[in-house]
């Protein structure tokens, strides 16, 4: 299987590919999308669906994972990247894939271990789980690569739904 995992955002979206078969990884490609800052939020967004679009055409994934949005303190930026990651879901159902959400609890609980892992932990883990010879230049990136590792261990399993306490 080949998990396309999402790290949402306005500015950088994160990106990870992995192929998942027979317990093992190995990446595809992983990095991010970017938009700048000062550009209409409605030319951002279709500059997102376009690399969305781009990056599903490019890696054929079976399956997207993609961190469900934890909301701060500043509601005008989580505003935003809700707006975006609408965006990103409706690129990734238009071509048909499949989609799972998950918590960042979730994600470090399947990465890490523990689910109140901090970044690096989780970034020294995605390293060795994926046997990557550098980390990631960008959190959002790496963070991409957890979301990916974590449907492949609970995508298909009961732990997805223990943790969707929705």
């Amino acid at each position: 299987m080949i998990i396309l995992g999402i790290d949402p955002g306005l500015a950088i979206v994160g990106y990870g590919v992995v192929e998942y078969k027979a317990s093992r990884f190995k990446t595809l490609g992983y990095g991010a999308l970017t938009t700048p800052a000062g550009m209409p939020i409605e030319e951002r967004l279709c500059m997102l669906h376009s690399g969305m679009s781009e990056l599903i055409d490019r890696y054929h994934p079976d399956e997207m994972a993609i961190e469900e949005l934890f909301f701060n303190t500043n509601i005008t930026t989580g505003i935003q990247v809700a707006e975006a990651r609408g965006v990103l879901l409706m690129s990734a159902r238009e071509k048909g894939l499949a989609i799972s959400e998950y918590t960042p609890l979730q994600v470090k609980q399947s990465v890490v271990g523990y689910g109140r892992a901090d970044k690096k932990q989780v970034i020294t883990m995605v390293q060795m789980i994926l046997n990557l010879t550098h980390v990631p230049k960008l959190d959002d990136t790496a963070d991409a690569l957890a979301i990916a590792i974590c449907h492949a261990h609970t995508g298909g399993s009961s732990l997805k739904n223990y943790y969707n306490l929705k």
